[in-house]
């Protein structure tokens, strides 16, 4: 099964050749700014709206949504869209009491904010944390289930995945943001186009094991009549799995923290719309939650599919590993069942995917490393030019970490929930720092430094208590403790702050003002379609 055709080779062929050539053209188009750093990094003024939205896209989706979110949607089912539709709702708010405080103050990385809001010490504890998680947990992830794709589906070594991978993402990146950007906007068409491919050919699938042809509208008709209890978005505290999903903390607790705190203080999304107007950076937002919309029926549903079949008693052995069933083998069984030719585009599609996450989280590695770690304590007279062959090294080596620590993931079940869960350890001081320090000027720089020291720790606690005390503390869902731990770090910050008040010198200061919160009638529109729509979605699959 894991091979491919003349035909697979050729698509994919030109999508590598269609890639390379667009990305050459974009590097040598603007040649006489290719050695400025903020060019480099930002790729200032040269995005597009279009092309904004496409990278915030193309850079979040990864194997960890084909691979790993189709492997959740096996096992859970339609529930784990909240993260992709929820997002969508997300991004409206980031375009609108975000993004303009990062752009009124001229901030380019989030260390930056940090040491300019609070100090250079929270700035530095966090910037190391970043790095650490995008190194440790967010490229081997996406590395691993890569890997694992393109080897089951293809005669290519995981090992040998794990090297090719690295090494096209290694060259997409170092061309900085600006090749990023607008390589993106092919790679998101090709893995919107060949993920729908795939959902189509599935739904046909079982439309024909059922004896009704290639129907697709069939195909979704037996998905809820065989499958019903994986059509439920909100489950209830009785569910199998109401641990990975706890009911309403998917619309309001720790599902809307995890994902202000990846959409509004991440590096990795936020770096997209930094060198843009913000005109430009929040049509792009708005087009980015609109593809937000498409990504469960390319992710979720095949994997849904790939449940009902495997329940008919078929794909037994592609499912399981050494006898135990692996959901996350759910969508390489499925491309493999692909006619020659198409499975190259979702070969293609996959591959587009995986580069795509990988230079966009590379060039934040290699961004906060030169701007935040590199020129602040090692080089603070460093050239431009020094900047960029700095930042360069820091995607190499980086990936080449994230590489040799790849193979040790082999022992996940779903690695979608693994990077949640473990991404979400920072992410509710994160966002408490960011959110007091936009809008609460009394917060004081001892309060932001209790909340980046204490919210791995209690995060922590509160994942490992229930074994420590054999069950006396309750165990709860990942996404109640970030719920818990943003609550206690914005106590503790306020309590902290107002116990020992600090005055911040004007110069320090983050300009926040009403005016900036305006948004254009399109805006508006295109907000209330998105939120209509989403509102449509779970009142349906309640």
């Amino acid at each position: 099964m894991n091979h491919l055709d003349i035909a697979d080779y050729v698509v994919f062929f030109v999508y590598f050749i269609a890639i390379a050539g667009y990305g050459y053209y974009i590097y040598h188009k603007k040649k006489t700014t290719s050695n400025s750093a903020k060019d480099f990094f930002l790729a200032e003024g040269s995005l597009t709206w279009w092309a904004i939205g496409a990278s915030l896209i193309a850079s979040n989706i990864s194997a960890e949504h084909f691979i790993g979110m189709s492997g959740s949607g096996f096992a859970l089912g339609l529930a784990i869209a909240s993260y992709e539709w929820m997002a969508a709702a997300t991004l409206i708010i980031v375009a609108i009491f975000i993004i303009p405080v990062y752009l009124k103050n001229k901030i380019f990385t989030m260390p930056q904010f940090l040491s300019k809001r609070y100090n250079d010490q929270v700035s530095t504890i966090m910037a190391v944390f970043w790095l650490l998680v995008y190194v440790f947990v967010n490229l081997t992830s996406i590395i691993y289930l890569g890997a694992l794709a393109i080897s089951s589906i293809s005669p290519i070594s995981f090992e040998w995945s794990i090297v090719g991978l690295s090494i096209f993402s290694m060259v997409v990146t170092l061309g900085g943001m600006k090749v990023i950007g607008y390589t993106d906007v092919i790679q998101v068409l090709v893995l919107i186009f060949g993920g729908l491919i795939t959902t189509y050919l599935a739904l046909s699938l079982l439309s024909r094991e059922y004896g009704f042809g290639e129907d697709i509208f069939k195909g979704l008709s037996i998905l809820r009549k065989e499958a019903p209890d994986h059509f439920h978005m909100i489950f209830s505290p009785s569910d199998k799995y109401y641990k990975e999903l706890p009911g309403l903390s998917v619309l309001i607790g720790g599902m809307l923290i995890n994902n202000l705190a990846y959409w509004g203080c991440n590096q990795y999304i936020v770096q997209r719309a930094l060198g843009a107007d913000l005109n430009t950076a929040r049509k792009g937002i708005l087009f980015a939650a609109f593809l937000k919309l498409l990504v469960p029926i390319i992710a979720v549903l095949p994997g849904i599919v790939m449940y009902v079949l495997h329940n008919k008693g078929l794909f037994i052995k592609e499912m399981s590993d050494a006898g135990v069933l692996k959901p996350d083998h759910a969508y390489p069984t499925l491309m493999n069942l692909l006619p020659a030719g198409l499975k190259g585009v979702a070969f293609a599609a996959l591959t587009a995917a995986i580069v795509a996450s990988l230079a966009g989280k590379a060039n934040s590695i290699s961004t906060i490393f030169s701007l935040d770690i590199y020129k602040k304590y090692f080089n603070k007279t460093a050239s431009d030019k020094k900047m960029v062959n700095v930042g360069r090294w820091a995607v190499v080596i980086s990936m080449l970490i994230a590489a040799i620590v790849t193979p040790s993931l082999k022992s996940l079940d779903q690695a979608y929930q693994f990077i949640q869960e473990y991404v979400g350890f920072i992410s509710p001081g994160v966002l408490a720092i960011f959110l007091l320090g936009f809008y609460w000027k009394r917060t004081t720089t001892a309060a932001a430094m209790t909340g980046a020291l204490i919210t791995i720790p209690l995060s922590t606690v509160l994942k490992f208590l229930p074994v420590w005390t054999n069950g006396a503390f309750p165990d709860y869902p990942f996404l109640d403790r970030m719920a818990i731990d943003f609550v206690v770090i914005v106590i503790l910050m306020v309590v902290i702050s107002l116990s020992k008040p600090q005055k911040v010198a004007t110069e320090d200061e983050i300009e926040v003002d009403t005016s900036m919160f305006k948004i254009s009638t399109s805006f508006a529109i295109g907000s209330i379609l998105i939120m209509g729509i989403l509102t449509a979605l779970y009142t349906v699959f309640w």
